[in-house]
């Protein structure tokens, strides 16, 4: 996993200087504050949010927008997303008013030669979300010059994340910002509602957290709600896959691309 000191090694000292001073500086500062200031300042021009336009990204897409709605927003079309996922998508372009969405999308050339059959999420999940969100996002990075990632990471997701703070930098010395690391269930919800988003159309069928559409279930009432993505993987690997590559470190994820 990606933290606040993975991929330092890779990275210069000046990116290692610049972490520290960051997570130094904006320890504890208000969400909005944070945001500004990094959309304005730290990273004016370089910085792109990536969403999964999922169950509650709307949230964090809306603070991005009232700062800048022509901030980039990255969007990763799998091409096994739900319909209502790509009709949210729209929702939300028309209620926030969002200016500057950029699709991203598997190479067609990668698609045809490891899953012709579009049926590798079935068998080699880890290969698959490697081709479809991974490399997609890591090409667009470089083609765009962006220098940080704004995520909708929370540390109550997975106990991968749960010492995640404001700022982590990978391998190639991209920053991650986490806006919402520590923002809670409760608060989530009810600023959501404050602000009268539109829910995902999904999340009163019982899907509390939302990817590609065959990696993807509802959950009962009680259960986690991370608990209904992947859980095909427990047959295949013995434990559920948590995590889809994007915030993962190289080690871990270079050899599903093989």
């Amino acid at each position: 996993m990606l933290d606040s000191l993975q991929g330092i090694s890779n990275s210069n000292e000046k990116q290692k200087d610049r972490l520290l001073r960051l997570e130094s500086f904006y320890a504890g500062m208000e969400t909005s504050l944070l945001l500004k200031t990094v959309l304005h300042q730290e990273f004016q021009n370089e910085v792109a949010l990536f969403s999964s336009f999922g169950a509650d990204s709307a949230l964090l897409i809306a603070l991005v927008a009232e700062i800048d709605p022509a901030t980039p927003i990255l969007f990763l079309d799998t091409e096994k997303h739900f319909k209502e996922t790509l009709e949210y998508v729209e929702t939300l372009r028309n209620q926030l008013g969002l200016k500057n969405i950029k699709v991203l999308k598997p190479d067609p050339n990668i698609v045809k030669n490891i899953d012709p059959s579009g049926t590798l999420w079935s068998t080699q999940p880890n290969r698959c979300c490697w081709m479809r969100k991974v490399e997609p996002l890591q090409r667009a990075v470089r083609e765009m010059g962006i220098k940080a990632l704004i995520t909708g990471r929370k540390r109550y997701q997975t106990k991968e994340r749960g010492d995640m703070g404001y700022f982590q930098i990978d391998e190639d010395g991209i920053f991650r910002i986490n806006p919402l690391a520590y923002w809670s269930r409760e608060q989530i919800h009810d600023e959501f509602h404050k602000r009268h988003l539109p829910e995902h159309p999904l999340v009163k069928q019982g899907y509390k957290s939302i990817g590609c559409e065959p990696c993807t279930l509802p959950v009962a009432e009680g259960q986690d709600e991370r608990d209904g993505r992947w859980a095909h993987t427990m047959n295949l690997y013995g434990e559920k896959k948590n995590e889809c590559g994007l915030h993962l470190d190289k080690a871990t994820t270079g050899e599903w691309s093989v």
